[in-house]
């Protein structure tokens, strides 16, 4: 595979683990990551692009017929100009660290604090550490176990909400339409649609489809993913299988099964045929592998 077709699925978050080793082999890996993690901090200022077009157009339609010697020496200015904004940009990039997990993989973090992170399968965590002992905040696309060291105020940022807490173990997961933040020791604080809820230990935060879901208190000492096992309680059939697509690095097609059906199961991400079997047998589903992907269908 080419370098720009690995790049090309990294960005997709789409390469296998094999994909993925050959892409951290690449000789700027460490500066597409920074680069790809910066971007999220960086926002480019507004140009009024036809006003800038005008600007430029009036002196030239002015006079077609003089030289065109002032050509060079505005030449000579834009360069300036173009070396000094590069400049610029490049002390003004935060330094961001960036980790990503791809299909069937886990990795443990430990941030400049000493706090840890575990992050699951297809996902991804950032901060800038010039600005750490200031801010401690993450970002944070996919799932990731969190504990977190005393100290400020720690921050994690998702497309649907801010968890914030001073020092706790807590779990985070912000998949598609499900964002959940559970509570294992300490208190956190979720900040959904400017609406802070606190939790308290065996406390959950679910939002399903834009609705909060209403869950019993359970006393976990650790999400069930810590043990390469994935646990799902009164959800739907659709929620189990796409984490079995980031657990097994397989595509399942469900279209003849109702993937809305509420689903409690566990399944193991170490056996792919014993975690088929938790899925289809309370169901009474039967299933049909064809090379890298699975079909679904009624008993």
């Amino acid at each position: 595979m080419t370098r720009e077709e690995l790049i090309e699925k990294w960005l997709d978050h789409s390469l296998t683990p094999e994909e993925f080793e050959a892409f951290k082999q690449l000789e700027d890996y460490e500066e597409l990551t920074k680069m790809n993690a910066a971007l999220q901090y960086f926002k480019a200022p507004t140009v009024d692009v036809e006003a800038a077009y005008d600007a430029v157009q009036k002196p030239i339609q002015k006079d077609t017929s003089k030289p065109t010697s002032w050509f060079k020496p505005l030449l000579r200015i834009a360069a300036i100009l173009v070396i000094g904004f590069g400049a610029y940009l490049y002390s003004t990039i935060p330094n961001v660290t960036l980790v990503e997990t791809q299909v069937a993989d886990k990795t443990a973090i430990e941030l400049p604090d000493t706090s840890a992170v575990t992050l699951n399968a297809v996902s991804s965590l950032s901060y800038d550490e010039d600005s750490w002992n200031e801010n401690r905040k993450v970002n944070l696309e996919g799932e990731a176990y969190f504990k977190v060291a005393k100290g400020a105020t720690f921050s994690v940022v998702t497309n649907d909400g801010v968890v914030t807490v001073l020092g706790t173990q807590f779990n985070v997961k912000q998949r598609d339409n499900l964002f959940e933040v559970f509570c294992y020791e300490g208190s956190v604080k979720v900040n959904y649609n400017d609406n802070p809820v606190v939790l308290k230990p065996g406390q959950r935060f679910l939002i399903l489809n834009g609705k909060q879901i209403r869950n019993e208190k359970e006393m976990l000492k650790e999400p069930s993913w810590i043990r390469n096992e994935s646990s799902f309680k009164s959800l739907p059939l659709q929620e189990v299988i796409q984490e079995f697509e980031r657990q097994y690095n397989v595509t399942i097609d469900a279209s003849n099964v109702d993937t809305s059906e509420v689903f409690t199961c566990s399944f193991t991400h170490t056996d792919m045929e014993m975690a088929l079997q938790s899925i289809t047998l309370p169901l009474q589903l039967k299933y049909q592998k064809k090379q890298n992907s699975i079909i679904l269908k009624r008993d």
